[in-house]
């Protein structure tokens, strides 16, 4: 069984009418249970419950926060190690077709990247690249990994879909972490979003995060991207393949992201399909928090500054801190356009004070590789 089996018992799930038909009492009937099941989940995602109920909520994630992961929140920072991609997504600046400069960190690109992200005080690090085996092969990344282990303590990979034994030769040079978005769970619809390219395939890409816990990576990250489809649907697909794996693979941290589409080179025709506010991503957060109190749950620099501070204490528990999405951007000699615009640009000692004055404490390190293995 794969969370591809789960997936299709909701596929075609008549979501409109369940939601039309949940009222107030339906959704803090859902909130007093002990333990939520599916559609307790998809009631708390509910536009009832967005505007009658969402206090009652917020109240139930911030305890089930503070229970699970104590007034912290971990630290970390991207690396773009290459935009050359061989995808043709069409909301995504590296989109194939785009005209921008393309390029790729040298070994000693990279080890001046891991120094100035090192002097960051950031001990935490996710590598991205484009998806394309050819430019950035998995022994280029575990090279990499290997300069980039004498400045980090744990290192996340956020890149193009692999095979189960490359998720274990990247475990074994050093690679403890994985992110993964699938972009949008509604199978009909990603093909037309993807339309060339690796990407292309949606069952590679929804396996791919139970590839990475078997692996034994101590950290695994998905999410859509919101925006793509409706938004509740996808929150809720989200949630059901976080339950999936937290079941399946107790030993690994499962962990979502909430992001949202952001505007980036070569979008000027591409139009969100579903409009996703600032209350709906309030709303995904507590939801997901009161389903699975566990789970980590990012917010990344897509989000205003001011955004991004009231949501810590709702359900956060990992913020992204002096980001860039250009290829060597972090040593100051950025070779690319970036990926997408950022929201919030505090550099990490900025993030830190914003932690420390909503009464949190900023993580810079919360497990070291050696320790685990």
């Amino acid at each position: 069984m794969s969370f591809y089996e789960v997936y299709k018992q909701y596929k075609d799930f008549d979501y409109d009418d369940f939601f039309k038909n949940t009222i107030k009492s339906d959704v803090l009937r859902a909130l007093s249970l002990d333990k939520k099941d599916n559609l307790s989940f998809l009631r708390m995602l509910s536009p009832v419950a967005q505007d009658e109920c969402l206090e009652d909520m917020a109240q139930q994630s911030h305890k089930l926060t503070l229970q699970n992961f104590g007034k912290t929140i971990s630290l970390f920072t991207p690396l773009y190690l290459s935009n050359i991609c061989e995808n043709a997504c069409i909301y995504c600046g590296f989109n194939h077709y785009n005209h921008i400069k393309r390029s790729k960190l040298t070994l000693q690109e990279v080890e001046k990247e891991g120094q100035a992200i090192h002097d960051m005080g950031m001990r935490h690090l996710i590598i991205l690249t484009g998806e394309s085996r050819a430019a950035t092969p998995p022994t280029y990344i575990a090279d990499c990994v290997r300069v980039l282990k004498k400045y980090v303590s744990s290192i996340c990979i956020e890149v193009y879909s692999l095979t189960n034994d490359e998720y274990e030769m990247l475990f074994d040079a050093g690679v403890d972490a994985f992110t993964m978005f699938q972009e949008t769970y509604n199978e009909d619809i990603y093909p037309g979003l993807h339309p060339e390219g690796p990407k292309h395939d949606y069952r590679t890409r929804v396996d791919s995060p139970e590839k990475a816990c078997k692996a034994n990576y101590h950290s695994v990250n998905i999410g859509a991207l919101l925006g793509l489809d409706e938004w509740r649907r996808e929150v809720f697909f989200t949630g059901l393949h976080a339950k999936y794996l937290q079941d399946h693979y107790p030993n690994t941290d499962i962990a979502v992201s909430l992001p949202r589409i952001r505007p980036c080179v070569g979008d000027g025709l591409f139009q969100p399909k579903s409009i996703v506010d600032d209350k709906a991503i309030v709303q995904a957060m507590v939801a997901l928090r009161c389903f699975l109190p566990r789970v980590g749950i990012t917010v990344s620099t897509r989000e205003s500054p001011e955004f991004r501070d009231h949501l810590m204490g709702l359900g956060v528990t990992k913020m992204s801190a002096g980001s860039v999405t250009e290829v060597g951007g972090h040593s100051g000699d950025a070779k690319s356009e970036g990926q997408f615009e950022i929201s919030d640009d505090r550099d990490t000692s900025a993030m830190a004070e914003a932690i420390k004055h909503c009464g949190f404490q900023p993580i810079y390190k919360d497990w070291d590789v050696l320790n685990y293995v």
